[in-house]
């Protein structure tokens, strides 16, 4: 594992990131314009404030990409929950006639994906823990 792949904490050392993905309400394409332009800088705010880091991140008309890299002590579902609750809330006050969109009161749907990424495949991890066995025999 090359070092600028890692991050070091107090009680651990980690690699850890997350391909998240989730669309608005009804695949509406609202996110665009000042509305794209204020979810970046929330989701932006919002990592800072949750102690989370998003390296990447795209904002499409009617979904979000976000590739977030976190601590372990953050579950994915957590930092959605973050980002998801903090920004609609804040976009509905930002942009009030998007509400007239969303009768339901809610911007986002509720479904999420969740991608996991690291700097090595599921096949050399599998190879590498069933090899342990063998090495430690040695």
């Amino acid at each position: 594992m090359r070092q600028e792949h890692w991050t070091s904490a107090r009680t651990c050392v980690y690699n850890i990131g997350y391909h998240i993905v989730w669309s608005t309400k009804y695949r509406r394409k609202v996110l665009t314009g000042d509305v794209e332009y204020a979810c970046k800088n929330l989701f932006a705010e919002i990592a800072e404030a949750n102690d989370f880091t998003i390296s990447t991140m795209e904002i499409m008309p009617d979904h979000v990409h976000v590739f977030v890299s976190s601590h372990p002590k953050h579950s994915p579902g957590s930092i959605v929950k973050s980002l998801k609750g903090v920004s609609g809330k804040a976009i509905f006050v930002m942009f009030p006639e998007l509400r007239k969109l969303f009768r339901c009161g809610h911007l986002w749907n509720p479904s999420t994906y969740y991608g996991t990424v690291g700097d090595v495949s599921r096949a050399t991890i599998e190879k590498y823990i069933a090899l342990q066995k063998s090495h430690d025999d040695k």
